[in-house]
């Protein structure tokens, strides 16, 4: 994508996700016990455990899906802890989850045009004064080549003119990845984005992810597939009971019994 390839935002830090000591209990269940951890710009960190560890509980908290009853978490030097999901997201964390959420009664073209932000002719009255209609037409024209361009970068420009909702599985979560990627993000949160994908799809999804941080994108990948964390992640993170059990490189957290431990379902 020409557009993504030299990507120009201004670094206030080099590690742009920072959570700490993130805590959050339904009824007498301690879901993330302190979570601490961080996400250097520009990589691609992976987040694993056993079901139940608190991955995607965590990225609830991260997102504004859930109030952490403790601890922050800070986006590029700005506290956003308790922030509503599209305030978060207008800032550039964005995330996918694990069950793609697309506009099934709508077409791909057309959920793919909700996407981007700060569209002109989402206001009555630009759109209708003769005066800024002109600006908004041009606007509209631009991203829809923003669209196309996204589309074919993966390889789902044929759908454009079908509904959502009758796409595959996995047709849904390329089409998620490619919505959420028009928003701008300066960090994408995947939830489990190859549950569900066949061998051949999850393959062309991760070639995406890792031409996408080549361009300078920064992701936090969701997933209880160990291998393919191991495979695909510069950084790896291991949550256990809410926790984190341990992080490192690949081959840290390999050697690592107390993640062997926890795979396999003993005590800690």
């Amino acid at each position: 994508m020409s557009e993504a390839s030299e990507r120009s935002r201004p670094d206030v830090t080099d590690t742009p996700l920072r959570v700490q000591g993130l805590e959050k209990q339904f009824g007498g269940i301690t879901a993330v016990d302190g979570a601490t951890f961080e996400v250097e710009r520009g990589t691609l960190t992976g987040l694993i455990g056993p079901n139940g560890a608190g991955k995607s509980t965590t990225f609830n908290l991260i997102t504004g899906m859930l109030t952490p009853d403790a601890g922050t978490v800070t986006f590029d030097g700005e506290d956003i802890t308790g922030l509503t999901p599209h305030r978060i997201a207008d800032r550039g964390l964005v995330r996918t989850f694990q069950i793609a959420r697309e506009l099934k009664e709508m077409t791909v073209l057309e959920n793919m045009m909700l996407a981007p932000k700060g569209q002109r002719g989402e206001r009555l009255w630009r759109s209708v004064l003769p005066v800024t209609r002109a600006s908004v037409v041009e606007q509209e024209t631009e991203l829809l080549d923003r669209v196309w361009e996204t589309l074919e970068f993966f390889d789902i420009e044929h759908l454009a003119e079908e509904y959502a909702g009758n796409l595959s599985g996995g047709q849904r979560k390329l089409l998620e990845m490619a919505r959420a990627l028009l928003t701008d993000p300066d960090v994408l949160l995947l939830d489990e984005p190859f549950a569900g994908v066949n061998p051949t799809l999850e393959r062309r999804l991760l070639e995406h992810i890792h031409e996408l941080r080549d361009q300078g994108y920064t992701f936090l990948l969701v997933e209880h597939d160990m291998d393919l964390i191991m495979n695909n992640c510069r950084h790896v993170i291991v949550m256990h009971q809410g926790r984190i059990l341990t992080e490192g490189t690949p081959a840290e957290v390999k050697a690592n019994e107390d993640v062997v431990e926890a795979y396999l379902g003993g005590d800690v």
